[in-house]
Parts: C-alpha cells; sequence; structure tokens
C-alpha cells in the first residue's frame, strides 16, 4: 500500500489500529487476577461501548437521522480530528504502558497490585478512558454525522461505569492510600 494514497478515513483509523496492537501485546504480560468482577456486571458498559465504536465505525448503516452531518467536512475539520484522534490513543497507550502487568480489559484486582502514580495517572486516575474519549470526540468530528454525537456519550458513560467499579476494587485493595489519591486527581476528565 502506498502511504501516498490513503485515505483521510484510513488516515484517521491508524491511530485505532496502533491502539489495538498494542493493547493485544501488552496484554500477553499482566499480573495473575485474585478477584475480578463478574461477567454479568461488565455487560453493562460493555455493550454501551459495543454501540458507541458501532456508531462510530459503522461505514454504510442505516442511520437515518443520525447520518445527517453536524459539522463540515472541510479539510481543516478532519485533519483536527485526526489530530484529536492521535493525541487520545497516545494517551491511552501511554498510560497502558505506565500501568504495566496491573492493567486488565476487565475490573480486578491483581496479585501484587500496586498503585500507580506517575505519567499520566499523577493527574488523572483513569487517563486510558481520558484518552479513548478524547480518540472518540476525533472521530466524531472526523465521522462529521449525530451518530458520532451519540457515541461519545455512550462511550463515556461506559467508560464512567467501568471506572467507579474498578474504584470501589481499589478502596479494597489500597484503602485510604486512594482516598488520599482520589482526592489528588480527577476522575476521567481535568477539571470534573
Amino acid at each position: 500500500m502506498n502511504l501516498y494514497h490513503l485515505t483521510l478515513w484510513q488516515v484517521e483509523l491508524i491511530p485505532w489500529y496502533i491502539f489495538v496492537v498494542v493493547w493485544i501485546v501488552a496484554g500477553l504480560w499482566v499480573k495473575t487476577t485474585k478477584a475480578s468482577e463478574p461477567l454479568s456486571s461488565r455487560l453493562a458498559y460493555g455493550s454501551l461501548m459495543a454501540a458507541g465504536f458501532y456508531l462510530l465505525f459503522s461505514r454504510k448503516p442505516p442511520f437515518g437521522l443520525l447520518g445527517t452531518r453536524f459539522i463540515s467536512d472541510e479539510h481543516w475539520v478532519l485533519i483536527a480530528a485526526i489530530v484529536l484522534t492521535f493525541a487520545g490513543t497516545g494517551l491511552s497507550i501511554w498510560a497502558r504502558l505506565i500501568l504495566g502487568e496491573n492493567w486488565s480489559a476487565k475490573v480486578t484486582r491483581k496479585v501484587d497490585h500496586e498503585l500507580i502514580r506517575s505519567g499520566p495517572y499523577a493527574f488523572v486516575r483513569h487517563p486510558i478512558y481520558s484518552g479513548l474519549l478524547l480518540a472518540t470526540i476525533g472521530t466524531a468530528i472526523f465521522v462529521g454525522e449525530y451518530r458520532g454525537l451519540v457515541a461519545v456519550p455512550l462511550v463515556l458513560l461506559s467508560e464512567s461505569i467501568k471506572a467507579r467499579r474498578e474504584e470501589r476494587f481499589m478502596i479494597e485493595e489500597f484503602g485510604q492510600t486512594y482516598q488520599e489519591y482520589r482526592e489528588q486527581t480527577w476522575f476521567i476528565v481535568p477539571g470534573f
């Protein structure tokens, strides 16, 4: 494939592909799980995330009014959207690498679990979700249709549900230390 012949949509997808590859490879090195949420509790936030990503990445779905543009598809808008997507996935990847072996796809406590407070975790308790939200906003702008505006709150709601569950597990694991960390950092979106 000649890089000079990539469409802007293909360029928009590059950070998502990189994100997936990093997640798969990094997922091979995680600590042993000692406690995990049940599958049934994963369905709520997993379904919301899946619905949001379906709205974002489906190219020819029957969306009716949701397929109407809310923003122009001028070149500068698409480039700005691509930059947001790269920035968001970059933040998520950085946070994932800092988290290291403590990461899990589902809400868990690990054997020898560590409370990570470096890198983006010094400012935001859930920077992976912060990055995913920013990347989702970038893709929603790139898509430029109302379905993207529906996808963003679905992804945010999914992340918020999962993050709150993670925080309950972290309080069980780290007690007052985690409570203090919560008081010093933002949840998902800096400033909120």
